[in-house]
C-alpha cells in the first residue's frame, strides 16, 4: 500500500461515528477526530488538544511547529502532537501539503516501557519517517467505512487497534520496541498438526503416508518425530483415538454398534468388537449396558 492510495480523496471517508473506540494489547483508545487536508494551501494556527493527534503527509510539503521546534514535512512524514502540546501546521504555497489525520485518547495500564511509550513519553520524538503499515491501515479503514457490510464494526475495531499500535511504534525508542519473541517448539507444533489430522479423520482410512503429507514430511521423519513427542506411534495413537470415540458414541442409544464402528473407521463390527474388548476389557454391548461408568 502506498501514499498515493491514501492521497485518493474520493476514497477518504470520515470514520466519525463508525469507529469510536478500540482495545489494543489490553489498553483502550477512544477516537475523537478523523479527516484529511487536500493538497491546497492551508494553515491551522497555534492550538492544543487534550488528546493525541497524528498526521500522515501523503503529498506536498509544509512545516510542523511544536513548541519552539520547527520541522519540515514531506511525503512520508508522520508527526504527532501529544496532549497539551501547543502546535501548528502550515502548508507550502508552491507545493501544497496533503495529510490524513486521526486523533485519539490513550490510557496505558502499565509504566513498563513498550510500544506505547511512543505515545506516553513526554520527551519522545514528534516527527518520524517510520511510515510502516500506516498507509495500508488508513486505506483499509476508509475502504471498509465507505461501504459497510455485516461485520464492519469488528473489522474497523481490529484495524483501529492496529492503527494505534503502529502509530505508537513510529515514535517509540528502539530500546522500547526490542523484544525476544516467544516461539513454541516447532516439533511440538508439527505433532499437534498430525494429532489434529487424526482426530478430524477418525472415520476415514488413514495411513502414515497421509499424516506425513499433512505436515510435508517423509513418513520416516514424521513417525520418528511423532514418537519422540508422544511416546507412541502414529497408528497406535489412531487406534486409541478411535476407541475413545467409540466409547463415547456407544452411550448414544440412537446409534447401533455397527454405526459406531463405521464412525470410528471400522468397516465391520467383528474387528471393532475385538479391538474394543482388548482395549477396555469388555465388549461394546457390555459398555453400553453399564452406561460406561467404569470408564468415567
Amino acid at each position: 500500500m502506498t501514499l498515493a492510495q491514501v492521497a485518493d480523496a474520493d476514497r477518504f471517508v470520515d470514520l466519525a461515528g463508525l469507529l469510536e473506540s478500540c482495545e489494543v494489547d489490553g489498553f483502550r483508545a477512544d477516537f475523537l477526530s478523523w479527516g484529511h487536508y487536500q493538497p491546497e494551501y492551508w494553515r491551522n494556527y497555534w492550538h492544543t488538544h487534550s488528546f493525541h493527534e497524528v498526521c500522515l503527509a501523503y503529498s506536498g510539503f509544509g512545516r510542523f511547529n511544536n513548541g519552539t521546534a520547527q520541522y519540515d514535512v514531506a511525503p512520508g512524514s508522520v508527526f504527532l502532537a501529544r496532549p497539551g502540546d501547543v502546535h501548528e501546521i502550515e502548508s507550502s504555497r508552491v507545493e501544497p501539503l496533503g495529510i490524513a489525520f486521526w486523533g485519539f485518547t490513550f490510557r496505558p495500564g502499565s509504566d513498563v516501557p513498550g510500544w506505547w511509550s511512543g505515545l506516553t513519553r513526554a520527551d519522545g520524538p514528534v516527527m518520524s519517517d517510520r511510515v510502516g503499515t500506516l498507509p495500508a491501515l488508513i486505506t483499509a479503514l476508509t475502504t471498509e467505512a465507505a461501504a459497510p457490510v455485516s461485520g464492519y464494526s469488528a473489522v474497523l475495531g481490529a484495524l483501529g487497534g492496529a492503527l494505534v499500535l503502529e502509530t505508537a511504534r513510529a515514535f517509540a525508542l528502539d530500546d522500547d520496541l526490542a523484544v525476544e519473541p516467544v516461539r513454541r517448539d516447532r516439533g511440538l507444533l508439527v505433532v499437534e498438526a498430525m494429532q489434529r489430522h487424526l482426530r478430524d479423520n477418525l472415520s476415514r482410512p488413514i495411513t502414515v503416508r497421509d499424516v506425513a503429507a499433512v505436515v510435508h514430511l517423509s513418513e520416516r521423519h514424521a513417525e520418528r518425530l511423532f514418537t519422540q513427542q508422544t511416546g507412541t506411534s502414529i497408528m497406535a495413537t489412531l487406534w486409541r483415538l478411535r476407541l475413545e470415540l467409540a466409547a463415547q458414541l456407544l452411550l448414544d442409544p440412537a446409534l447401533t454398534v455397527t454405526e459406531v464402528a463405521r464412525a470410528c473407521g471400522y468397516s465391520d463390527v467383528r474387528p471393532f468388537s475385538t479391538a474394543f474388548k482388548r482395549h477396555y476389557g469388555r465388549t461394546p454391548g457390555e459398555h453400553r449396558r453399564s452406561g460406561g461408568t467404569e470408564f468415567v
